[in-house]
């Protein structure tokens, strides 16, 4: 599943790809998957999306935006994995959408699991996406000691575990049980330690490895058991100078 790391790194390989494109053609839906959620009828992707003039991407948590104009952006989430192919090259068969660009690329989403591909208005947001906009990432300012105060307050916190207060309820948008796990190793907490059993140094420990760990694997393109928006394998052994440890007791996924 995507989460913050991938997503900013979809986003930013995006926005350099995709700002000022025109989309000449579009299908939805040409692989049909049951797990695949658009808004509205796939068949109409294609009259919603074809003639628009693309203005970039962000990302938002786990969630990858692109500006398709007119207010709407194309939201990307869970399983929904975006792949550029370059002029010429050859495009899978098999995908959730199809975007046909003016200079000849093409962009492909697939859905893997379950996923997202919804058209929407960032000025209405669902509570999802609500929370992913509103929520500082661990790697901005707002992230500050007053908003991760607030964090530890919330109801039910201190009768948690470790996982649930960073990998539930939205608290932090795009943090999930992948990147749990390198985060609890730096810090050295194991997940199902209650929350209540940390002291004010535990806690600092635990949020100061969100952030350093997040950020190595940002700057290194994501995690190392995902693949690049060309579909390459992402080659970087340990974000942190330690290769992935799976926790005894803890299930992979997202939280």
């Amino acid at each position: 599943m995507i989460e913050l790391p991938e997503a900013a790194a979809f986003a930013a390989g995006l926005q350099v790809a995709l700002a000022g494109r025109t989309v000449l053609d579009a299908q939805a839906g040409g692989s049909p998957h049951r797990f695949a959620f658009y808004s509205g009828e796939p068949g109409s992707y294609r009259a919603r999306l074809r003639g628009r003039v693309l203005g970039g991407a962000s990302a938002a948590g786990g969630l990858v935006l692109i500006d398709v104009g007119e207010d709407e952006h194309l939201l990307l989430g869970d399983g929904a994995y975006p792949r550029l192919h370059a002029p010429g090259a050859r495009v899978p068969d098999r995908h959730q959408l199809r975007l046909d660009l003016d200079d000849g690329s093409v962009l492909t989403v697939g859905v893997q699991m379950y996923g997202g591909l919804h058209l929407v208005d960032v000025r209405d947001p669902d509570p999802y996406l609500a929370a992913a906009l509103r929520c500082p990432s661990p790697l901005a300012e707002g992230f500050d000691d007053a908003w991760v105060a607030g964090l530890w307050a919330q109801d039910g916190v201190e009768r948690g575990s470790v996982k649930a207060f960073l990998a539930t309820h939205q608290r932090i948008p795009g943090l999930g049980n992948g990147v749990l796990q390198d985060i609890c190793w730096q810090a050295r907490v194991h997940p199902r330690r209650a929350v209540l059993t940390l002291d004010a140094a535990a806690r600092a420990g635990l949020i100061a490895a969100a952030r350093s760990t997040l950020a190595a694997m940002v700057a290194g393109g994501g995690r190392d058991t995902e693949r690049d928006l060309r579909g390459a394998p992402v080659d970087v052994p340990g974000r942190c100078g330690v290769r992935v440890r799976w926790l005894p007791g803890v299930r992979r996924g997202r939280g």
